[in-house]
């Protein structure tokens, strides 16, 4: 019995009803094994089925020919690849224009990966939390392919640490999609896999929340099928989760450059220089975190003072710093504003992310 009939013998099992779920499939070169697999999705309490073309092959023409048979099945097309992401938008907005009144939409991949049990399952999690994204969460134990395994973890650390975000699993495709939410994600300039990593920053730069569901994940011929880059497109990911820090980074550069040129070449001063420093970086820092790296709508009245208040903290801290470091190790000022501002860096980022600049749930 297949994995997938075994999911339909589980089905009874679930008390759904599943009324205004979408199903989409972003497909690129597809297995035979699609077509079989859209005839149970379509046979299930999902009230529509859509399937993307992502520029597939000629060869592949067979497979999309039988999909376009079956009864109830939108098939959309793309005349060359663009990439996951951009099919995946394609289906969401024909989902949004079409069905404005379902309750979201379930986007599944089109490798054989994931069962329909689960699939059902992450349908009805929408329907009782519709204020949520709904993440699929594989489990990677030893029997996972190295290639499918390849970067999740440490994908999975650095979201946590730059987005304060806990997820087991960021890159899981098998996900329920709240309608309300297409808008902001059919915004979203990306267009590969990292689209779906921008999802779960988006949806939580605007205010949803996050749940996770366990599901089984079924690797064929040791996931042979999956067109997931391991390097490249793990390099990709890492960029969008590493874009956050660019602000802070600059800033501290700032500070740094300005400290260092005030210190040598004007006067020699450390917490004059610090001073100096901070004011012109904490500037430019407010401004430009505020809306570019958190996205905050918050209030200045709100935010502003928060941020002074962090702004001369950080100020004291590292003058402490450095003056304990020149005096415990006679070492350089420059190493040793370095180091102060390394910590400072984590410090001021970690309370900017989880105080200052927090996004309350919808």
């Amino acid at each position: 019995m297949t994995p997938h009939k075994m999911a339909i013998v589980r089905q009874h099992n679930l008390q759904a009803f599943i009324v205004n779920i979408i199903a989409l499939i972003p497909a690129y070169n597809p297995a035979d094994d699609l077509v079989p697999y859209v005839r149970e999705l379509l046979a299930s309490d999902i009230s529509q089925v859509i399937v993307v073309n992502d520029g597939s092959l000629a060869e592949y023409r067979a497979v999309f020919a039988q999909l376009k048979t079956l009864s109830g099945l939108i098939v959309l097309e793309h005349a060359v690849n663009l990439g996951k992401g951009a099919a995946l938008k394609t289906g969401l907005n024909y989902a949004a224009c079409n069905f404005p009144q379902a309750v979201g939409v379930l986007t599944i991949d089109a490798d054989g990966q994931h069962l329909l049990n689960d699939a059902l399952t992450l349908a009805n999690a929408l329907i009782n939390s519709p204020d949520h994204l709904i993440m699929g969460s594989r489990h990677f134990g030893k029997d996972v392919p190295f290639r499918s395994k390849f970067g999740n973890i440490f994908t999975r650390y650095t979201f946590r640490a730059l987005t304060g975000i806990k997820l087991s699993d960021t890159q899981s495709g098998l996900r329920a999609i709240p309608m309300d939410l297409i808008p902001c994600l059919l915004k979203i300039a990306a267009n590969g896999y990292e689209f779906e990593l921008d999802m779960l920053v988006t949806a939580h730069r605007h205010g949803w929340g996050i749940l996770e569901a366990p599901i089984v994940t079924v690797y064929i011929d040791n996931n042979k099928s999956s067109h997931f880059r391991p390097l490249r497109d793990s390099l990709r990911i890492y960029f969008v989760l590493f874009r956050f820090s660019i602000i802070a980074l600059l800033s501290a550069i700032l500070d740094y450059g300005i400290f260092i040129s005030i210190y040598y070449f004007v006067i020699g001063n450390v917490m004059l220089c610090l001073v100096a420093g901070r004011l012109v970086s904490t500037v430019f820092n407010y401004l430009n975190v505020k809306k570019y790296a958190f996205h905050s709508k918050g209030d200045h009245k709100r935010t502003l003072p928060k941020y002074v208040a962090l702004a001369i903290t950080s100020t004291v801290l590292a003058y402490v710093m450095i003056v304990g470091l020149i005096s415990l190790f006679t070492i350089n000022i420059v190493i040793a504003k370095l180091i102060s501002e390394m910590f400072m860096f984590v410090l001021n980022f970690l309370v900017q992310r989880d105080f200052i600049f927090k996004r309350t749930q919808r």
